[in-house]
């Protein structure tokens, strides 16, 4: 019963992030960089910091919890996941959420399994370690069953279809950009491992293990909002959109602030879902070592259903859905795999 909680814990937090973009459409008047640095305000410091308030030990503090060890490695690959977090959004905007996600988090369940076994000294042409690398050589399979799927999509629609369902869409920027996104949004299941030490501080305070990781959580997403605010913040000044935050009317302002926020605690929903997901998971090593992975993959799905939904692949014609499904199903069964590995 614990283990189907715990899952199921996941499964909500990634259909709020594979959510979290569809706020945009409700955005007015901003550009992309303006709209990408409000939420990330919220996404990645506001609803962050309350988490990790949740797991102050009695008479302590979050400062006494983060000098246990490991909180400057974890900013640190924060910050490496900022780019791709930055990238991770540029590739919704040129693929869309279907596509986009789709290649972005694949990558990223890829690479989030194998850095921690390459950090870890695992003979990756080895016994289980090679079984991990077969595992993750499928993935990338499938990401480019689903890359392909998205160049059949882009023949088969007219421009007018491409910017009815993508504004900004282009493939080739987009795919190239997405695999970026997703290799380094794996730093963030590093950042993770590197701030282990402030978890046990917190379970060794008392602290339940449904929130004892929630401060970890906060310094990647800290040092990732500070790569996406120093990127944003360039852009409006190069692109002249930061008067965009004053000449909107009260309305409009209200509108865009709310909006952005609920694009951002839908995204933080993914990050504060495995964590507590995990805690039910403990009795089932293999689904705790691959809990990043069922989140990655889970996210996938329901970026797609998404897709589907706000007809991004409308007109894409039945080969391309055919392939794209194809991909999905060689991504579910990479996670397969690598889970088999480890038994």
């Amino acid at each position: 019963m614990d283990v189907l909680l715990g899952l199921l814990i996941i499964a909500v937090g990634s259909f709020g992030q594979s959510s979290s973009y569809v706020p945009i459409n409700k955005v007015k008047e901003w550009s992309w960089e303006s709209f990408w640095l409000v939420q990330g305000i919220f996404a990645w410091l506001v609803f962050p910091l309350l988490g990790a308030l949740l797991a102050v030990p009695a008479g302590g503090s979050l400062w006494q919890l983060w000098s246990s060890g490991g909180a400057l490695q974890a900013v640190i690959y924060g910050v490496l996941w900022g780019v791709g977090g930055l990238t991770f959004g540029l590739s919704m905007r040129y693929l869309g959420v279907a596509l986009g996600q789709s290649i972005a988090l694949g990558t990223c369940a890829a690479f989030g399994t194998l850095f921690p076994a390459l950090f870890a000294g695992t003979d990756l042409l080895r016994g289980d370690g090679l079984m991990l690398l077969c595992g993750v050589c499928i993935t990338i399979a499938g990401i480019a069953v689903i890359g392909y799927a998205g160049s059949l999509r882009s023949a088969n629609m007219s421009e007018e279809e491409k910017k009815a369902a993508v504004k900004d869409f282009a493939l080739t920027k987009g795919l190239l950009v997405a695999l970026l996104a997703g290799v380094m949004s794996a730093c963030f299941a590093l950042g993770l491992d590197a701030g282990g030490h402030i978890k046990e501080a917190a379970l060794n305070g008392g602290v339940a293990p449904l929130y004892a990781g929630l401060p970890v959580i906060f310094l990647v997403t800290l040092g990732g909002f500070c790569t996406n605010a120093v990127y944003c913040i360039r852009q409006n000044i190069k692109n002249h959109t930061g008067r965009e935050y004053f000449a909107c009317n009260g309305r409009v302002l209200a509108n865009n602030v709310l909006f952005c926020a609920l694009a951002g605690v839908l995204w933080y929903s993914q990050f504060f879902g495995l964590e507590t997901g995990k805690s039910f998971l403990t009795d089932s090593p293999v689904l705790l070592a691959f809990s990043w992975s069922i989140l990655m993959s889970l996210n996938v799905i329901f970026s797609n259903v998404w897709g589907i939904i706000l007809k991004e692949w409308r007109g894409c014609g039945r080969k391309a859905a055919g392939v794209l499904v194809a991909g999905l199903l060689i991504l579910i069964a990479s996670i397969i795999v690598v889970a088999m590995a480890q038994q």
